[in-house]
């Protein structure tokens, strides 16, 4: 079986995987500041152990979200072609009005 998904696809869809991978860093550090909170009132090693978890995982979806943008930069940079000469030329210029 396979899979000929547009979003899978390197390029496309950016803003999409940038909405996903955004929203998983927000809930990822929301995590992790609750866990860390909770560490520093309690001391209790699951805790520690979860903030550390989180930590790496914001540090990867930061990774994303920075990707997710530098691809959709690189296709907004890319020349757009110009009209061509012709068009441009077979436009007649308008002539002044003459006062009587």
């Amino acid at each position: 079986m396979t899979m000929d998904l547009k979003v899978l696809k390197c390029g496309s869809c950016e803003e999409l995987k940038l909405g996903v991978h955004g929203l998983t860093l927000g809930l990822a550090a929301l995590c992790g500041l609750y866990n860390a909170a909770a560490w520093l009132s309690r001391r209790e090693q699951h805790l520690a152990v979860n903030t550390v978890l989180y930590a790496a995982l914001i540090a990867f979806e930061q990774r994303h979200v920075s990707h997710h943008i530098a691809e959709m930069r690189r296709r907004d940079a890319k020349p757009v072609p110009e009209a061509p000469l012709a068009a441009v030329e077979a436009r007649e210029p308008e002539e002044p009005a003459v006062a009587a």
